[in-house]
């Protein structure tokens, strides 16, 4: 697909669910740790994992000081409660280290590429994890891909069908303009629960049916993706 197929893509989600602007919400460390939350469970049972821990200690350095124990009791609603208790306080006792304290607004100065290369050395941070940084906490033209996003964008042929989801966020970020990234982002990951779900996608509901690959593969388009 070309630049200007990308462009209608999101002018249709767009008119669709409403344009989304990039507004702060979290701090580095804080969108951090929430991603490590967010792995395996939904946004509500993170959240309040993520809740439940700020609540129960006075700050980062506390939560680097904890026992995984009691760090993993407090964010058990999130799941998963000892494995990332485990990675939280390896990766905050890690900054700290790094810089003396928990200050990532460097990594905004830097080129993405070189920023999440600086996140991924991390314990446990991978490409989605450290891109979640770089795009929600510092407005970094940085993609995560996660598994609608992933979904959406091989279906469209924005991505080749033997592409990783490793290396589905550099090649989306050569296409996609990085003014656009957060809202390609946030409106691929609506559609893909809505509509171009994995399992028994609306096809006949998708505002992207004429630029849909797979969907125009199909026999006149009559059958969902499979």
């Amino acid at each position: 697909m070309c630049g200007n197929t990308v462009k209608q893509v999101l002018d249709l989600l767009v008119n669709e669910y409403g344009e989304c602007e990039w507004r702060l919400r979290q701090g580095p460390i804080a969108v951090l740790v929430q991603t490590i939350l967010s792995q395996n469970t939904s946004d509500r049972n993170s959240g309040r994992a993520f809740e439940q821990l700020l609540e129960s200690f006075d700050g980062w350095g506390d939560i680097a000081d904890a026992a995984v124990g009691e760090i993993a009791g407090c964010i058990r609603t999130g799941g998963l409660g000892a494995v990332k208790a485990r990675y939280i306080k390896q990766v905050l006792t890690e900054i700290r280290r790094r810089l003396g304290g928990f200050d990532l607004s460097f990594l905004a100065e830097m080129p993405v590429d070189n920023a999440r290369n600086w996140l991924k050395q991390l314990p446990g941070v991978g490409t989605k994890t450290a891109s979640c940084v770089l795009l929600f906490a510092l407005r970094m033209p940085a993609l995560p891909v996660d598994t609608h996003v992933f979904r959406v964008a091989k279906r469209l042929g924005l991505l080749d069908s033997r592409a990783s989801v490793e290396r589905a966020h550099k090649l989306l970020e050569r296409v996609v303009p990085p003014q656009d990234i957060y809202q390609f982002h946030v409106l691929t990951i609506e559609h893909g629960r809505k509509v171009c779900r994995a399992r028994q996608p609306r096809c006949q509901h998708c505002v992207l049916q004429e630029l849909c690959v797979s969907y125009n593969e199909l026999a006149g388009g009559n059958s969902g993706v499979a």
